[in-house]
């Protein structure tokens, strides 16, 4: 009796050093960010978004993003940003020589282009009201994007002259939202098709006969009489005259 007293205390002594340690390796709730969410820091995470970090940081773009970021964490009440991530093959794909033939507004126009100034969940996107705004279009302006999700929770953004459906996220969580496109989102308003340029009207500038234009001629030069012709009549009027005054003196 007395051996078997002896093992069940020594049994609960070795349970009672064992569940203090089971509980301290138990995994508890997840930690909340400790920070708010560096969007350079995540592209460069994502390891194929070499050129339009460049873009964002030769425009400031990053800076100015990751400042609102700063000022947005936390505050439940902010709409966030969600930025659509061109890779490097997006950029490779284009025309040689289109990011060159940018002046620097416009580099900064399309860099903003990419930004949205509110967080999107990619459920979230079947309730955005099209056109939808972004960093570059301000309060009513320009470059919108136009963004449609089908039955299937698939997303795509256009922008008037590219289509593109968004691929993954590599960041998701307000207030910050970053997916991949595999196109650039070239704006209307930079790339799309200019407008002819209107024709001259049929009378304008237009030469008179002669090559001489209605501007350059004096009113009513068309019915003026020859120089001879007037010469030869004042000559006429004058031996006239003549004529009348010696039939007086005879």
């Amino acid at each position: 009796m007395a051996g078997r007293r002896i093992a069940v205390a020594a049994a609960f002594l070795a349970l009672a050093a064992v569940v203090p340690a089971a509980l301290a390796q138990a995994p508890g709730p997840a930690a909340a960010p400790s920070g708010p969410p560096n969007v350079t820091a995540i592209l460069e995470k994502g390891g194929q978004y070499t050129t339009f970090i460049r873009l964002m940081k030769e425009t400031q773009q990053d800076t100015q993003l990751n400042s609102q970021l700063n000022s947005s964490f936390g505050n439940n009440g902010g709409g966030g940003y969600t930025v659509f991530a061109p890779t490097d093959n997006a950029f490779n794909n284009l025309k040689p020589g289109t990011l060159n033939s940018l002046t620097q507004q416009q580099q900064v126009s399309l860099v903003q282009g990419h930004v949205l100034p509110n967080f999107y969940s990619m459920d979230s996107f079947q309730t955005a009201s099209n056109p939808v705004r972004t960093q570059a279009s301000g309060r009513d302006g320009p470059y919108t994007l136009n963004i449609t999700s089908d039955t299937n929770n698939q997303v795509n953004v256009s922008s008037g002259v590219v289509d593109v459906r968004i691929n993954n996220a590599l960041y998701n969580a307000k207030p910050l939202a970053v997916y991949s496109v595999d196109k650039v989102l070239l704006p209307m308003e930079l790339f799309g098709a200019k407008a002819p340029a209107a024709a001259p009207t049929a009378s304008e500038g237009k030469p008179r006969k002669g090559g001489s234009s209605d501007a350059s001629s004096p009113a009513g030069s068309e019915d003026a009489e020859p120089t001879g012709a007037a010469s030869a009549r004042a000559v006429g009027w004058s031996v006239a005259g003549l004529a009348a005054v010696l039939g007086y003196l005879l």
